[in-house]
């Protein structure tokens, strides 16, 4: 999923119309991905930060901790085992 689409975007497109069931089941497809990336990226942002906050005051545990959530993380993404 190379290229990410708004939501609004999503939702014209979804919107017109009566959706057939397999149109109503990429529907459903589609918004899973959608949310699916979202929720990644809060993760990301949210480990991102954890790791300044335990750099900043000099906690190497937590750092670890941290920075070995968001490598699964990213593996998880790219398919890594």
């Amino acid at each position: 999923m190379e290229h990410y689409y708004s939501y609004a975007e999503f939702l014209k497109a979804v919107g017109k119309g009566k959706a057939s069931p397999s149109e109503q089941l990429l529907n459903d497809i589609y918004m899973d991905l959608f949310l699916k990336h979202v929720h990644r990226e809060q993760n990301r942002e949210r480990l991102l930060k954890l790791i300044d906050e335990a750099l900043d005051k000099k906690d190497m545990e937590a750092f670890d901790l941290y920075a070995g959530q968001l490598k699964q993380l990213d593996d998880d993404e790219t398919g890594k085992p």
